[in-house]
């Protein structure tokens, strides 16, 4: 077994950020690297992923995952190759999928590593299409949305890690008609042209509400919210009687200090009999393996498309979660380290 370096570099949370998070809020620091205890793996990251509830991590509220705690490094989804192991079960040269990232070297308790196959798909597709991104879309449009063929499907943040599945899985299934909303014009092409969506907008062109109308004249009896404000508001209005909304992600107020006001034509909720669900993906891991299999199968097919943003060295990590929030990336955003 080679030599263990002496140190890595992680990220650490140093202040709360109050509205948009700023470059000093964080540091990256060095720190040493031993053999590991009983029981745990060492594990050099290769890639790790940030992901927009990683802001909510940030404040200090209670909430359905633990805060950041200030002066730690931060962790989420990461993959990488085991260095040193000893633990039964994982060997060096083992690929694992595990929650350690925003580091180079992460020390891992076995039972919370997952060994992953770099041969059934890059490593990097265990963070997204695969991995935690990839199970929600499914969860939420299938499980949450009750999602059924002929169902008109409205994603917003369409272009991102959990949209741009969404709206390929609807389409997949039997969508009788799959509208997407962006941030810029390029994005909107990629869905219409490469993802097979039936109709997208860039919000950033005229009210959101407008936008839909037109782009679903018959309305839709799914949406699956990543956005939030203006889109919720303008999918209510749009829902058809029985219409079914998950609720996975409200990046447009992530960094507001003051809240926001909600949708303002929610007594359409009671005439229209919706139905607004939240999805968190930790409740739907019993699905893992008919995900994997079933997406599995889209995925060498051909059916399924995924694109990701790379953003090469750990100490661009920061900017690439700063990246993610200002909507840079398309698909899902991966530092690799």
């Amino acid at each position: 077994m080679s030599a263990l370096p002496a140190s890595s570099r992680e990220w650490h949370l140093v202040a709360r950020p109050h509205g948009w998070p700023v470059p000093a809020d964080f540091a990256l620091r060095e720190t040493p690297v031993a053999e590991p205890a009983e029981g745990r793996i060492l594990v050099r990251n290769l890639h790790f992923s940030v992901d927009p509830y990683m802001r909510g991590r940030m404040n200090d509220v209670k909430s359905y995952v633990p805060p950041f705690k200030l002066d730690h490094p931060m962790d989420g989804g990461a993959v990488g190759e085991v260095v040193a192991s000893n633990a039964e079960g994982f060997a060096v040269g083992d690929h694992v999928l595990h929650g350690l990232g925003w580091r180079e070297y992460a020390d891992v308790p076995a039972k919370h590593a997952t060994r992953v196959d770099p041969d059934l798909a890059p490593l990097s597709a265990y963070l997204g299409v695969l991995g935690m991104t990839g199970l929600t879309a499914y969860a939420g449009l299938f499980e949450v949305a009750s999602f059924k063929e002929g169902d008109a499907v409205f994603v917003s943040g369409a272009a991102g890690a959990v949209g741009s599945q969404v709206g390929q899985m609807a389409r997949i299934k039997g969508a009788s008609r799959v509208i997407g909303s962006a941030g810029s014009d390029e994005k909107v092409k990629w869905l219409v042209e490469e993802l097979g969506f039936d109709a997208a907008f860039n919000y950033k062109n005229g009210p959101v509400k407008d936008q839909l109308r037109e782009a679903a004249p018959d309305g839709i009896d799914v949406y699956f919210d990543n956005v939030g404000g203006d889109h919720l508001e303008a999918a209510i209005s749009s829902l058809n009687v029985h219409g079914r909304a998950t609720i996975c992600g409200m990046i447009a107020q992530y960094n507001d200090t003051e809240p926001d006001p909600g949708p303002r034509n929610m007594a359409q909720i009671i005439g229209k009999r919706l139905r607004l669900q939240g999805v968190l993906v930790g409740d739907h891991y019993d699905l893992q393996e008919q995900f994997v299999r079933e997406v599995g199968g889209w995925l060498a097919a051909g059916e399924l498309k995924h694109r990701e943003t790379f953003v090469e060295g750990i100490e661009n990590g920061v900017d690439a979660f700063l990246g993610l929030l200002r909507g840079d990336n398309t698909g899902k955003m991966i530092v690799s380290v």
